[in-house]
C-alpha cells in the first residue's frame, strides 16, 4: 500500500519502512504470522564479465603456481568459491577429464568437462605442492585435521591479482564464473546446456546472461552513427 499510494515511491523510502516496522515488532514481540510485512525485491543488476583478453591477463597475473591454478579453476570450471574451497582430491576424476562438483546450491551435484591445458596445470600443481584431501588446503581445525582454503582466502587471491593486473573492473571470484558462462554462450553452447553446467536449479536464473552476451544478434549502435555515417 505504501509503494502504490504514493505517486513516485522511491525504494529507498520503502525499505527503511519495512526495516523500521520489522524492527519495532521484534522489539514488542510481535511475530510475522500477525502482521505480514512485504518482501524486498533485489536489484536486478546485469553481471561484471571479463573480456577473454582480460581474464587471460588475470591469469598470468599471479606468481604462485597454486593461486594462478585457483583462477583457472573457478574460470575454465564456472565454479562458485565455495565450490573451489569444497574440491576434494577425489572429486578430480582427472582420468575421465570430468570433475565431479559435489552439494552445490541447492544441494545440487553436476560434473563439468575439463580441458587437456587444466589437466596438466593440476597435475603439475599436486606433483610440486602434494595437498592432502583438500586441493587447496587451508589451516588445520582445532583437532590437526584437514579443512580446504576459506572462502576469504580466495577473495584474497582474487583482489591481489586484480590490482596487480591492472583491470579496472571490480573483480571478485563469481566475476570468473559470470565470464564462464557468458563465454560458453558466445562461443555456441545452448542456454540449457549452460544451466546444466553451472548447476542452476532454473532456467530463468541462466536466462540473465542473455543480456550480456554477444550471440547470433545484431551488435547495438547509436542511430548517430546512421546519421552521420563515416
Amino acid at each position: 500500500m505504501l509503494k502504490s499510494k504514493r505517486k513516485t515511491p522511491f525504494d529507498i523510502f520503502f525499505k527503511h519502512t519495512v526495516y523500521g516496522l520489522r524492527y519495532l515488532y521484534r522489539i514488542f514481540d510481535r511475530t510475522e504470522s500477525r502482521v505480514i510485512l512485504p518482501s524486498i525485491e533485489r536489484q536486478k543488476a546485469l553481471p561484471v564479465v571479463l573480456s577473454q583478453q582480460e581474464v587471460r591477463l588475470l591469469l598470468k597475473t599471479p606468481k604462485l603456481l597454486k593461486h594462478r591454478l585457483m583462477m583457472a579453476l573457478l574460470y575454465g570450471w564456472g565454479l562458485r568459491n565455495y565450490e573451489l574451497c569444497n574440491l576434494k582430491l577425489v572429486h578430480l576424476d582427472l582420468e575421465r577429464a570430468q570433475p565431479h562438483i559435489q552439494q552445490g546450491k541447492g544441494r545440487k551435484d553436476r560434473y563439468v568437462p575439463v580441458c587437456d591445458l587444466l589437466i596438466r596445470g593440476v597435475k603439475t600443481y599436486l606433483q610440486a605442492e602434494k595437498p592432502v584431501e583438500y586441493l587447496f588446503n587451508g589451516q588445520a581445525d582445532k583437532e590437526g585435521g584437514f579443512t580446504g582454503i576459506s572462502t576469504r582466502g580466495v577473495q584474497w587471491v582474487m583482489r591481489q591479482a586484480r590490482q596487480h593486473s591492472g583491470i579496472k573492473k571490480q573483480i571478485t571470484a563469481h566475476t570468473l564464473r559470470h565470464s564462464y558462462a557468458t563465454h560458453l554462450l558466445e562461443m555456441g553452447t545452448d542456454i540449457i546446456t549452460l544451466k546444466d553446467l553451472l548447476g542452476h536449479g532454473h532456467i530463468e536464473t541462466t536466462l540473465i546472461y542473455l543480456h550480456v552476451a554477444r550471440v547470433s544478434r545484431a551488435l547495438p549502435f547509436s542511430p548517430l552513427e546512421k546519421l552521420y555515417p563515416q
